[in-house]
């Protein structure tokens, strides 16, 4: 059996939010298969033991721009290394001025948009010369450019949570509350039948598996992990959720009223996907006074 460590525990509490013997319990039955204790965890507590991508510490910002014309528009991540470059005017001047190069230049992907002229200069050689201003390295991580005969509409929850998206309406105040929804509730897409294949099927493996520990005739069961599945479908896709304004009613309830629709978005959380490295500064200076002696 292999062995389970303190960190192997800290990592799946992060991960999960579960408790810390639930975590070792979970290690152990997983023979130290982290992937595997997480969806046991899942199974024995539910969604409280689902992954905290909100939680991912890596910084940096996030920025839009749309065209005056509301038809043309991006979404970029920059990363740096600290929340306190994270806030630095040049910083964000920069971020700034990338989300509008994709937008009005369309490159195709991040080397092509370093590639860009900025006042003179590549884009990549502005990044170069702000890093040895500040001190601190950055990234470009990625961007989304929409471009669409219909309208676009953005949403900056400060510089962490950022939404673009594609809408048809008379009342532009539906597209920034559209994406002032998108940035809250965070669904995964527009409609239900857009919910990838796969990931419905992983959410019935751990349904199925919860249902059956209840001790309810299969078909019973059936009815539990379809139920569930609908649940889930509901939550995930943009117009099943309620609509954050007026949770009485749906988004698809509340676009229909105004004569409106929604074709696509993009989300993007600063440092989502990313894991940050930590330091054990009790045990790096244990580390060196050993290795002084």
């Amino acid at each position: 059996m292999a062995a389970i460590t303190a960190g192997m525990v800290k990592e799946l509490r992060e991960k999960t939010d579960a408790p810390m013997m639930e975590c070792k319990k979970a290690l152990a039955e997983a023979d130290g298969d982290m992937d595997k204790a997480e969806e046991l965890l899942r199974v024995k507590l539910g969604n409280k033991a689902s992954k905290a991508a909100s939680r991912v510490t890596a910084e940096g910002v996030l920025a839009a721009f749309i065209s005056a014309d509301k038809k043309t528009g991006a979404l970029i991540e920059v990363n740096c290394e600290t929340d306190f470059v994270a806030k630095n005017d040049d910083f964000l001047a920069f971020s700034n001025e990338l989300a509008q190069l994709v937008a009005e230049q369309a490159p195709a992907n991040v080397e092509a948009l370093s590639a860009l002229d900025a006042g003179g200069v590549t884009v990549d050689a502005k990044r170069s010369a702000l890093i040895g201003k500040i001190g601190e390295n950055m990234s470009i991580r990625r961007f989304v450019r929409f471009e669409t005969a219909n309208k676009l509409a953005s949403y900056l929850h400060g510089t962490r949570i950022g939404v673009l998206v594609e809408y048809t309406a008379e009342d532009d105040q539906v597209g920034k509350d559209v994406a002032m929804h998108i940035a809250a509730s965070k669904p995964v897409c527009v409609s239900r039948d857009q919910v990838p294949a796969d990931k419905i099927e992983a959410e019935r493996s751990i349904f199925s598996q919860q249902a059956a520990e209840s001790g309810k005739p299969a078909e019973i069961v059936a009815k539990m992990v379809e139920g569930r599945i609908n649940k889930f479908l509901s939550e995930v896709a943009l117009l099943g959720q309620p609509f954050v304004k007026n949770p009485d009613e749906t988004v698809e309830k509340m676009l229909k009223g105004k004569n409106a629709s929604v074709a696509a978005f993009a989300l993007y959380v600063v440092g989502e996907g990313i894991e940050k490295k930590t330091d054990d500064f009790a045990a790096e200076v244990a580390k060196m006074a050993a290795g002084a002696q």
